[in-house]
């Protein structure tokens, strides 16, 4: 079985080439042209960070059907192109107001707030060119399948839609319920995508579809009650953001309802949950089962 950090190294610079070539300067068909203040700041904000996780859960979701990672690197670009522009808006001074995001300024700090929304709109805009092409996968179907399934997890009823109940967190009280209900459509719709993703290119079967569905929901629990907890035990410079603004505005979290001790054993029931739903494919799995433990694990 191949070194799990190493896998997570291939498969990034595989994301991040792909990225790059998607990201050039060269006009492409119907374009006029491609300001470079906008290629620049949409470079800035997508290239040289981060972990790529989601797109290694949608190449190694992918890999359970023997998708081979280069086929399955343009669906997985895509998605990084949401996520990347949800953390460009999700930063703006009219969100979350952070100036620091992977140890860097944020994009309406490097540039400004209109270049950075631009950025946001134009990779949120390109993920759907991405999906668009016969690179992504020859089969027009498998195309449209992935444009509802990134659209339905990205929109009003996913992201957005958990990006506007957080904003109105800040002046209400949150039982564990709403604030479980947020946290999957802000944080864990992307990440159930990625990994439902993998289903829809490997032409999985309904029951295999919805055993990674259960897996990606999980690992979104934990991902975001993961995150919530560093946000209080870890800092900025091992973060590469601000810590403790959740606090700050009086937002609530798990680990402000339950406390440290309580939250770290919910993160082991959502690990036991999500290596549950990856019971039916065996040792091919390995691989997601190390990740589901990375994402509990991670100190950043």
């Amino acid at each position: 079985m191949p070194d799990f950090k190493q896998l997570l190294t291939t498969h990034a610079q595989l994301t991040e080439q792909t990225l790059t070539s998607l990201l050039s300067g060269e006009v492409q068909e119907i374009e006029k042209a491609r300001p470079g203040q906008l290629m620049e700041a949409m470079r800035y904000s997508s290239l040289g960070g981060g972990k790529r996780l989601r797109p290694f859960l949608v190449m190694e979701s992918a890999a359970l059907f023997s998708v081979k990672p280069e086929d399955a690197a343009f669906a997985a670009a895509a998605l990084e192109c949401i996520h990347c522009y949800s953390l460009v808006h999700d930063d703006l001074p009219a969100m979350d107001d952070d100036d620091l995001r992977r140890g860097k300024p944020t994009t309406h700090k490097a540039f400004d707030e209109a270049t950075a929304i631009l950025a946001g709109d134009a990779l949120l805009t390109l993920a759907f060119d991405i999906l668009s092409r016969e690179t992504t996968d020859p089969d027009p179907k498998i195309r449209i399948e992935l444009v509802k399934l990134y659209a339905r997890n990205a929109g009003l009823g996913g992201m957005v839609g958990g990006q506007m109940l957080d904003l109105e967190a800040e002046t209400k009280e949150l039982d564990a319920l709403e604030i479980t209900m947020l946290q999957s459509m802000k944080t864990g719709a992307l990440l159930r995508c990625a990994c439902e993703t993998g289903a829809v290119l490997g032409k999985a079967t309904e029951s295999q579809r919805m055993a990674l569905l259960q897996y990606g929901n999980q690992i979104g629990n934990a991902f975001q009650l993961a995150d919530d907890i560093l946000d209080v035990t870890s800092d900025a410079e091992t973060m590469g953001k601000q810590t403790g603004k959740d606090a700050d505005k009086g937002k609530g979290t798990l680990v402000s309802l339950y406390g440290l001790d309580e939250s770290r054993r919910l993160l082991d029931v959502y690990l036991e949950e999500a290596m549950a739903g990856l019971e039916d494919f065996g040792p091919e799995a390995d691989v997601l089962r190390q990740t589901a433990r990375f994402i509990v694990e991670r100190e950043n």
